[in-house]
């Protein structure tokens, strides 16, 4: 197993990027996000995953071990292999991954190329809590103005998703207005954020 290469920046391609390491150049295929941070000429530290085949030995790099993490678990749902993998951490970050699976949000899922519905609701089927909560959404704390702890958490997820953080406030606002006092039955974080997806999809 390769799980890190350091070494200078040999090529930077739209899907891919070449480093040398000892010598050797190791080609790298990554998400976009991970690409845009290397430049040709520098040192770069990739996480990697080496997967086999019969015929093939490919090497997935991505900036921090999140995103490396997020790659492995998602390929345990049936049917997602390292492509599509790789596709949806274009698509999303990790933490929109994340939100998309506990939310149910097939749409979200869908956005990815080679995710038609069934495979969308196959994988937040099987994936469960697998990958856990996004960042900050299990152990919400009470904001020093007295607002409602689950805003931030909720915010953030629905801008992880690709929502602008003005409109995702607002369908924030507006879903909490109607649970002040965080009684209701989706006063989780989870809920929430279902809530505020059906309200930004026209659905609340």
């Amino acid at each position: 197993m390769i799980a890190s290469v350091r070494g200078r920046v040999l090529a930077v391609r739209l899907d891919s990027a070449v480093v040398e390491v000892g010598g050797v150049g190791m080609f790298v295929l990554a998400a976009p996000a991970t690409l845009a941070g290397l430049r040709v000429g520098e040192e770069a530290l990739l996480h990697t995953t080496l997967v086999v085949r019969e015929d093939s030995l490919t090497l997935f790099g991505f900036a921090d071990a999140d995103e490396k993490e997020v790659f492995e678990i998602v390929q345990t749902a049936s049917g997602v292999g390292p492509r599509m993998a790789l596709a949806m951490l274009a698509v999303h970050r990790p933490d929109g991954i994340r939100a998309a699976v506990a939310a149910d949000d097939h749409a979200a899922l869908v956005r990815v190329p080679g995710i038609g519905k069934k495979t969308a609701q196959r994988i937040c089927l099987e994936l469960g809590d697998r990958l856990g909560p996004p960042a900050g959404a299990a152990a919400p704390a009470a904001p020093a103005d007295g607002g409602d702890p689950r805003k931030d958490q909720v915010v953030e997820a629905l801008v992880g998703l690709g929502y602008p953080l003005r409109q995702a406030g607002d369908a924030v606002d507006a879903v909490l207005a109607d649970q002040p006092d965080g009684t209701a039955a989706e006063a989780d974080v989870p809920g929430a954020l279902r809530a505020a997806l059906r309200h930004l999809s026209g659905r609340g």
